[in-house]
């Protein structure tokens, strides 16, 4: 799937471009001096920005500090420092994380310069989109995708009960320990199980009337979401035997890796370790229970979001204008962490070397971005947690009733 052109509604919402930070009690604090500009990126993305923030303080006369925080707590720590009034001046990070910052104060829009919006992929602009308004400028994407060992498994399966026929088959021959790879854990995995669940009718919220998740019409706990869990149970240890608990995040990479297993649902991030393990592969989309609906996994985008509470919000805006929006970073980061660029035209150029990035974009073409409403943290523990009792094999409507009350609480 080549990047896609991007909507009316993105475009509306990228005239005032806004991006959200949050800072850290962790980090080195932010400096106050107006000569000067913070970064906070992860530490995957840090040696990559310093030559660009070095370069842009050279010609501005500035100084640019890029400090690294772990990715796990990055977000708190942002709105932590944002509440003390000592956060940076930029954040890179996640576009779920917008509901929060936006909820807190962190972030404000940033006025993308034309027609520059119209250069990025339409998905990764409408993830960053929020109430009506961009929230970040996005620079990769990201979504699962059905990666298979060729030599166990050379066709794409097209339907989930192929999979699991190939995959039983050969777990039964001796070839495999386990037919497929998906980590679900003890406390479940909402985000891997998410393709299975839309194929079989589930969702997490409704839509309001601009087509953004809304929080009052929380979808689990419906007729439908129960029907789609009785679908994952299938697949479980009462089931199919295809999923299971006992498999999670710290082995799941060593079963492909290792040649135990023909198929793994997971994203670009795990590509480096298959590379590395020297196994023949290939990347298709997530497939979809037979008759039913196509999987939807979520999509996330990485983007750049300019702090509300920063002392230099000009040269924070310019920087990510001057350096997001253009090709040299976007493509700087990409050789980094090959994930999906969001400019097109680096897209693009990276595809003609790369061709597991239209494999991955093609997987991600019925991926729907990942909710970025604050009501979102509410729905990961409890309903992760229905998916394993489900998947262990309790019974799914008692299963779905409790998560929905939970979410409920929290929500109120």
């Amino acid at each position: 799937m080549r990047p896609r052109t991007a909507t009316p509604r993105a475009l509306a919402g990228a005239a005032a471009l806004a991006l959200a930070a949050t800072a850290c009690g962790s980090g080195e604090p932010a400096e106050d001096a107006a000569g000067s500009l913070v970064i906070w990126a992860d530490p995957e993305r840090t040696d990559v920005l310093q030559p660009f923030a070095e370069e842009f303080g050279e010609a501005n006369g500035v100084r640019v500090e890029v400090q690294s925080l772990p990715v796990d707590d990055i977000q708190g720590d942002f709105v932590t420092a944002h509440e003390a009034g000592s956060g940076p001046d930029i954040l890179v990070g996640a576009h779920d994380w917008i509901g929060n910052l936006v909820q807190n104060g962190a972030i404000d829009p940033v006025q993308l310069p034309g027609d520059a919006a119209e250069r990025f992929d339409e998905g990764a602009v409408e993830a960053v989109t929020y109430q009506g308004r961009l929230y970040g400028v996005p620079y990769a994407m990201e979504s699962l995708m059905l990666v298979r060992n060729t030599e166990l498994a050379p066709e794409a399966p097209a339907t989930v009960e192929e999979m699991v026929e190939t995959g039983t088959a050969l777990k039964e021959d001796g070839e495999v320990e386990e037919a497929l790879g998906l980590q679900v854990s003890q406390t479940g995995d909402p985000f891997h199980l998410q393709p299975f669940y839309t194929s079989a009718g589930g969702s997490l919220f409704g839509t309001d009337d601009e087509g953004d998740p809304d929080p009052s019409d929380l979808g689990v706990g419906t007729d439908a979401s129960v029907e789609a869990m009785e679908k994952v149970a299938e697949l479980g240890e009462e089931g199919e035997g295809v999923l299971k608990r006992s498999i999670d995040g710290d082995n799941v990479n060593g079963l492909f890796e290792r040649g135990e297993t023909p198929y793994f649902v997971t994203g670009p991030w795990s590509l480096a370790g298959i590379k590395d393990a020297g196994v023949d592969y290939a990347i298709s989309p997530v497939p979809g229970f037979e008759g039913m609906d196509e999987a939807r996994p979520f999509l996330g985008v990485q983007s750049f979001f300019v702090a509300s509470g920063g002392e230099n919000k000009v040269l924070a805006e310019e920087f990510i204008v001057n350096n997001v929006a253009q090709p040299e970073l976007a493509t700087a980061l990409y050789e980094a962490d090959p994930r999906p660029p969001a400019l097109r035209e680096v897209f693009e150029a990276a595809e003609a070397d790369d061709p597991d990035l239209a494999a991955m974009m093609e997987a991600a073409g019925n991926a729907e971005p990942m909710p970025a409403i604050p009501e979102m943290s509410a729905v990961w523990d409890p309903f992760g947690k229905a998916q394993a009792a489900v998947i262990g094999g309790e019974d799914p409507a008692g299963a779905v009733d409790s998560a929905e009350q939970a979410i409920s609480e929290q929500i109120g």
